[in-house]
C-alpha cells in the first residue's frame, strides 16, 4: 500500500482523494475531476488518472488576451 505523499501523477493509475489531496498540496499543478466539488469530500474514494496535459491556455480578465500556461495538469475520473 502506498503513503499518502505521492511525487508525482501517472495517467491509468488509481489514487485515493486523500493522496489527491496532499499531492495537490504540494505540487503547483490544476486537477480537473469529473465529480467537481466533491473530489476531497471521500478521503478513500478512488479517482483515475485519465489524462495529463504540460499546460494549458487561459485567458485574462485583465486585458482579453489568452496566454499559454506552462503548468501540468491532470484529469481525474471516478472510479
Amino acid at each position: 500500500m502506498r503513503q499518502h505523499q505521492i511525487n508525482t501523477l501517472k495517467p491509468g493509475e488509481h489514487y485515493k482523494a486523500k493522496e489527491l489531496d496532499s499531492f495537490v498540496s504540494t505540487t503547483d499543478i490544476v486537477l480537473l475531476a469529473s465529480n467537481a466539488s466533491q473530489l476531497f469530500s471521500d478521503p478513500e474514494r478512488e479517482y483515475k488518472v485519465v489524462h495529463e496535459v504540460e499546460g494549458f491556455f487561459e485567458h485574462s480578465a485583465d486585458d482579453g488576451d489568452k496566454y499559454f500556461r506552462n503548468k501540468r495538469a491532470y484529469v481525474v475520473e471516478k472510479v
